[in-house]
């Protein structure tokens, strides 16, 4: 049976010594009768005002449950258990028994849930980045009837994470967690393994292992310590191993809480991409603000976000921030909303300006001398892949005729000297026509954020000085021409590569 305080099930019943089916008024009458016999106030002697007051408090307890038909029902069906679940307050009130073990047996699953989530905190991202650059980038009018009449738009990086925890013992925790990303075609996996122990009230260490196609295997030590109430500290150092050897990393960040809603870090980090980071954030509950600024290598930066948080029951926010460096400026807004209990749908729009200043140091005769070799191999496969080529590029070249599509006419790769002051410098160039017009599709050739020497049937002609790449083509029987950096991503046709009929 179940109990309640020290009376067992339809105690409050017997305790007012009444049947079960009492009315209202028989158990009103009831409850004033017991109250006058033990209301405190009428003793004297501290054991007796002792004993008379858990009396009273019994007695009204008993009668809140039993004055409320809802709760009444409740505890007829399930005891005192019943009224401790938690959820009832907002169940519509005339329901039936029926109905009330019903409801009783979901908020019931619904506890369990919240326990096994509270117990195993997991935790899972999908995220899709769409270049939707054509959206932008449009012809006039008499170039929108292009190839489909559609813009480019496509999928071109995705990542997947998830992580699941398993508590050992109360201070032992082991930590699962995996992901998965592709950009640009390009993708691999990680998994990670992870062993935590509380090591005092002031901190816990974790140790790591772990393995991906991508970057090999990975072994991680972090260190958790609450120095004072508002000042803590985080270490962390990691070993990389991959085919160009163990790549060692560590990372030190200190906390303070400036404020009740304000925190600010100072990070350091050494390793292949040494850096130092001071940021301060900001969360209320209406509002959440960063500013970010970076000294690093290859990335210097100064970043400031800000996000505003609807009290909606959807829990609503808006974001928006800009960040500027060496590699550019980048703006970014979006939304984020809740989908489901456990589940957030959000979307970002970035736009960027790829400009910036670059510092290179590099010995071109040691670079030449080194890899003369390898040179002289790349442009023997480059030689062999342009004649593989050519059946398919003369197939590629018709298809496009037959729509006045894009035809490559020129493309030429390498170091280019246009500066009169340079003019007795000797241009070191190689004709690419037809691994770009092979690479052609649907009258659109798209060449992403990499160097162009890796394309097939290209080569660098020029190893450790600065190439790009120059391509004369039509397109709607109109000539276009283009030059783009080696490292610059490049699509075409476009409105601004066409050569008025002046020039």
């Amino acid at each position: 049976e179940t109990t309640c305080c020290s009376f067992p099930y339809k105690c409050y019943f017997m305790f007012y010594n009444i049947v079960l089916q009492a009315t209202q008024e028989e158990l009103k009458a009831a409850y004033r009768r017991l109250c006058m016999l033990y209301h405190p106030d009428k003793h004297r002697d501290p054991e007796l005002k002792r004993q008379a007051e858990t009396l009273f408090n019994l007695v009204h307890e008993a009668y809140e449950v039993l004055s409320d038909p809802q709760a009444r029902a409740i505890y007829d069906i399930y005891g005192k258990r019943g009224l401790d679940v938690e959820g009832w307050e907002v169940v519509e009130r005339r329901r039936t028994p029926a109905e009330i073990r019903e409801e009783y047996e979901r908020l019931q699953r619904e506890r369990e849930e919240r326990r096994l989530q509270q117990r195993t905190n997991p935790k899972g991202t999908i995220s899709v980045g769409i270049d939707a650059t054509d959206l932008f980038d449009r012809y006039e009018e008499d170039y929108e009837d292009m190839v489909g009449g559609v813009p480019h738009v496509e999928i071109n990086k995705m990542h997947i994470s998830q992580s699941i925890e398993a508590p050992l013992t109360s201070r032992d925790t082991a930590i699962l967690s995996g992901s998965l990303s592709t950009h640009n075609g390009n993708g691999g996996g990680t998994i990670n393994v992870a062993f935590r122990r509380v090591t005092s009230a002031k901190g816990w260490g974790e140790v790591e292992v772990g393995a991906g196609d991508t970057h090999g295997p990975l072994f991680g030590l972090k260190i958790f310590r609450n120095l004072t109430p508002r000042f803590f500290v985080t270490a962390q150092c990691g070993l990389q191993f991959s085919s160009r050897g163990v790549r060692p990393g560590i990372t030190t960040v200190l906390a303070r809480h400036l404020d009740k809603n304000t925190m600010g870090y100072l990070q350091w980090r050494w390793g292949i991409q040494s850096s130092m980071n001071t940021s301060i954030v900001r969360d209320t509950k209406s509002s959440h603000f960063t500013f970010a600024m970076q000294l690093g290598i290859p990335h210097t930066f100064m970043m400031m976000s800000y996000q505003y948080k609807f009290q909606d029951e959807d829990q609503t926010k808006i974001k928006g921030s800009v960040k500027s460096g060496f590699f550019g400026t980048v703006v970014e807004y979006g939304a984020e909303r809740k989908i489901s209990r456990h589940s957030v749908l959000g979307a970002t729009v970035s736009v960027g300006v790829p400009q910036g200043v670059s510092l290179k140091i590099k010995d071109l005769e040691k670079q030449r001398e080194s890899s003369a070799s390898n040179i002289a191999k790349k442009k023997q496969e480059a030689e062999a892949a342009v004649l593989l080529m050519q059946e398919s590029v003369r197939r590629i070249i018709e298809a496009e005729e037959s729509r006045m599509g894009l035809i490559i006419l020129n493309a030429w790769y390498g170091k280019f000297v246009t500066d009169n002051s340079r003019k007795h410098e000797r241009a070191k160039v190689i004709d690419v026509t037809v691994p770009l017009q092979c690479l052609v599709k649907d009258s659109k050739l798209i060449l992403t954020e990499a160097t162009k020497s890796g394309l097939p049937g290209f080569y660098d002609p020029c190893v450790g000085e600065e190439k790009s790449l120059k391509v004369l083509y039509q397109f709607r029987g109109v000539m276009h021409q283009v030059l783009s950096g080696d490292t610059e991503p490049l699509r075409i046709p476009k409105q601004s590569h066409r050569i008025d009929a002046d020039t």
